[in-house]
């Protein structure tokens, strides 16, 4: 299986970095793992409304040139499905069996996707209607992958 994490913006922290190196390599049994980077935008102070819509739009349009049309797209978003670890790893597993081999995995800037990002995706998935840092995410996120290889490998992983 080929799995992109598609996100917005740079990771600045270096244990952040190391983090999601970690994960990377740990998931190279399973599947080969890309993070594709876009750019951000600065967002100024007290943007309007409109400002914000355009933001979001130059942020999905650099989104839209890293996705692949053959590829199953699961974007993160708070409206998106909960699933438990055990449920996710299911997902992952029924993707691969219903023979698509690649998934992007999308990961909104601070504002969030765009409207045609969102149209695009073939899953929404929720981490929780709470807010994390989009760095932070990103080792949430291969955590939980690792942790789906691990279950559909019926290979030991705390609970």
């Amino acid at each position: 299986m080929k799995i992109d994490i598609c996100c917005v913006g740079k990771v600045k922290e270096s244990s952040f970095r190391e983090m999601i190196n970690e994960y990377t390599k740990r998931l190279s049994r399973y599947a080969n793992v890309n993070i594709k980077e876009v750019a951000d935008e600065k967002t100024p102070d007290n943007a309007s409304s409109a400002e914000e819509e355009i933001i979001k739009n130059k942020e999905g349009a650099r989104l839209l040139n890293v996705l692949k049309d053959d590829s199953y797209k699961i974007i993160l978003a708070i409206d998106g499905k909960n699933l438990s670890s055990p449920e996710l790893a299911d997902k992952i597993d029924k993707i691969g069996l219903s023979g698509k081999s690649h998934i992007q995995f999308v990961i909104g800037g601070s504002l969030g996707l765009s409207d045609d990002v969102i149209k695009k995706a073939d899953m929404k998935l929720s981490f929780g209607r709470m807010t994390f840092p989009h760095q932070l995410m990103r080792v949430i996120l291969l955590e939980q992958i690792y942790r789906s290889y691990r279950i559909i490998s019926n290979e030991p992983y705390h609970k």
